[in-house]
């Protein structure tokens, strides 16, 4: 298939509000007339919800496999076939969350990328989601249940891994940035990550 869309993804720590930013820019797209996909990682494939019921039990590289095998399917089967239907699809986590989540389960990120480095496309453009680290341990702070990746990171530990792993793959060649949230509700957010993402191929 060919793509004529585009690739989003939304990166951050837990709480940073990826989600409700992917909610926002979604329908600022749609308001301007384009055709969104919203998506997230894990799946809700088959493998996907299995990694979501048993992250307690999957750990280290049995996971890291797990997450990127998922990631492959959801590669194949949802996000190429939205893009080459022309749609800007909006993914919630993607390669730098595996960098940043398998290495608070103890994984080198060397070795986590050997099994994310071959997957395609990447990303036509990836966001990095920042805020005050009190910020986002008040939102975890509210949440009835916290899973064990967030339990074993802290706000600050995954601000800074995320930006570990933007550096590592500004040296792949990935398009990339970074917006400071703090004081900024979603709308603005998103009108800010609009203003970078790419212009859409014409569809043939």
């Amino acid at each position: 298939m060919t793509a004529t869309g585009r690739f989003l993804v939304l990166e951050g720590p837990n709480g940073v509000g990826k989600t409700t930013t992917a909610a926002a820019l979604a329908d600022l797209l749609r308001s301007r007339g384009d055709r969104v996909h919203v998506t997230g990682e894990p799946s809700t494939a088959p493998l996907g919800r299995l990694i979501r019921a048993h992250e307690a039990e999957l750990t280290g590289r049995a996971l890291a496999l797990a997450v990127a095998a998922d990631r492959s399917h959801h590669l194949d089967t949802e996000i190429v076939p939205a893009l080459a239907a022309s749609a800007t699809v909006i993914c919630d986590r993607f390669i730098p969350s595996s960098l940043v989540l398998q290495q608070l389960d103890g994984l080198d990120p060397r070795e986590v990328w050997s099994y994310n480095a071959a997957l395609r496309p990447i990303p036509d453009i990836t966001v990095y989601l920042i805020t005050a680290p009190a910020t986002i341990g008040a939102r975890l702070a509210q949440r009835p249940r916290r899973s064990r990746l967030e339990q074993a990171g802290s706000p600050d530990r995954e601000l800074a891994l995320y930006q570990q792993a933007r550096r590592f793959l500004d040296g792949q060649g990935w398009r990339q940035i970074t917006i400071d949230c703090r004081d900024l509700p979603a709308d603005q957010v998103a009108a800010r990550i609009l203003a970078h993402l790419p212009r859409k191929d014409p569809a043939p």
